[in-house]
């Protein structure tokens, strides 16, 4: 059946309530159709959903996460010889958390866990809207205090527990070691301030070791925010938890990226490829065939696409670089896994969480990878013991970059999440891009627009 025939049997199906909701958003995720139609069409059908049968564990992941942590397939397997386990791809892009939202507006869940929530960005909207409940009544002795502290403040909101965290990222100065040492620079030293990385960056231009001396990620999450984390922590609102997109540190790291662009590839202000234009970004692709030497973004980018290079070993990181007199800071955040407030087996859900975030195959997968098959990854595990651990009896897998990203953690500081999630950073885009394209010459005008913008979306969506 052709896609066009099976969308039309697909709406035929659930506007006359022949099938059940869950049903509704299996067919629809496989057809590719978007977030806010697949809830749209889930709310028309006469059948409600529910998280299968108590008895059967319902998980719902990112695709990305079962690409890039082979051992997740491995581990659901495993669980599922002593539990029943469903584990479906959820129908989610750019963060939209629709289809949670829309279901639990009738008190029904088609899922009991969800693994892909990154707490700045959905956390506040999924509690306030009463789609997820706290683990704290579950979770197994001691694992709050194993945690990292700011990891375990990340996973907070008002006192209670909410997104278990399973992956950690850093945003991270990462570069191609052979051409660092193509233009002349050292490739084992970092640069440490933002005047020394744009230096690097023009000698690499001027030497003609790669067409671009650097590169970044224009999602503010991505660039903007670490680099003004590099300058100041203080910036963000403290009643209303808006990073405050014109404060000085703010304008002064916009300024830094306005230097960026002529060193940097020239797509790099274009959206992304896939969900919703966040993932398959410029950035990537240009890492990847070695067009550019130097790259802002979390460790798991330059590892994946290092992994393209004929000799993958020549990616190093360091440390984001600050300014002179900088907090020397950086983000990070925790992709982890919510429990819906309609689901089932709370008790099994804890368990499943507890063994996944502990499994040694997928941390040795993703700190060292299996070409060609399975590229490292980077993200990291969450809980000191595992890395106490790995300090006493050190894998053979193991690597020093791994230590020195979670050492950087102590460095890092989470975006504080608001009510606005995902809305907040599109707001702001327009922007903050219009003064990186040239359009804006005041970098403090353009990112007064975005607070300007952004606050009055926040007053919205309180009153």
């Amino acid at each position: 059946m052709s896609k066009e025939l099976a969308a039309r049997a697909l709406f035929a199906d659930a506007l006359a309530g022949r099938i059940d909701r869950r049903t509704v958003l299996r067919r629809a995720a496989a057809l590719g159709l978007s977030a806010p139609v697949m809830a749209a069409l889930a709310n028309e059908t006469a059948r409600p959903a529910r998280a299968g049968e108590e008895g059967t564990l319902e998980v719902t992941s990112y695709d990305w996460q079962l690409a890039n942590h082979p051992g997740l397939t491995d581990f659901n397997n495993d669980f599922s010889a002593t539990y029943p386990l469903e584990a479906e791809i959820a129908p989610s892009a750019n963060f939209s958390a629709d289809v949670f939202l829309s279901e639990a507006a009738e008190q029904s869940s088609s899922w009991d866990v969800y693994t892909g929530v990154t707490p700045f960005l959905e956390m506040v909207q999924l509690v306030e809207a009463d789609v997820i409940e706290p683990w704290d009544p579950y979770l197994p002795e001691g694992m709050l205090d194993d945690l990292f502290a700011p990891i375990r403040e990340e996973g907070s909101y008002q006192g209670q527990f909410y997104v278990w965290p399973w992956l950690l990222d850093v945003i991270v100065q990462g570069w191609n070691a052979e051409l660092v040492a193509a233009a002349g620079l050292d490739p084992e030293v970092a640069p440490v301030t933002w005047d020394e990385y744009l230096a690097n960056a023009q000698q690499v231009v001027d030497s003609g070791a790669a067409p671009f001396g650097c590169t970044f990620d224009y999602h503010p999450w991505r660039s903007l925010i670490p680099i003004t984390h590099s300058i100041n922590l203080d910036v963000y609102d403290p009643e209303t938890g808006l990073f405050m997109w014109n404060s000085d540190p703010a304008v002064e790291a916009l300024e830094i990226m306005k230097r960026m662009m002529p060193l940097a590839n020239p797509d790099v202000l274009n959206p992304g490829a896939t969900d919703g234009g966040v993932n398959q970004t410029p950035d990537e692709q240009a890492f990847a065939s070695r067009a550019v030497a130097y790259y802002i973004k979390y460790q798991n980018a330059h590892l994946r696409f290092a992994s393209t290079w004929e000799d993958p070993s020549q990616v190093r990181f360091g440390a984001l670089p600050k300014t002179e007199d900088g907090a020397g800071g950086t983000v990070f955040w925790t992709t982890g896994a919510v429990l819906l407030k309609y689901g089932e087996d709370k008790e099994q859900a804890a368990q499943y969480m507890q063994g996944l975030t502990r499994d040694q195959r997928i941390w040795e997968n993703s700190i060292k990878g299996n070409l060609p098959e399975s590229p490292a990854v980077g993200q990291l595990p969450v809980y000191e013991s595992i890395w106490a651990e790995y300090e006493a009896n050190r894998p053979e897998w193991m690597t020093d970059w791994a230590f020195a990203i979670k050492d950087g953690l102590a460095e890092a500081q989470a975006i504080t999440p608001t009510i606005l999630y995902i809305q907040q950073f599109d707001l702001a885009a327009p922007f903050y891009l219009a003064y990186l394209r040239g359009e804006e010459s005041d970098a403090k005008a353009a990112l007064t627009g975005a607070m300007e913008a952004v606050q009055a979306a926040y007053e919205d969506a309180m009153s």
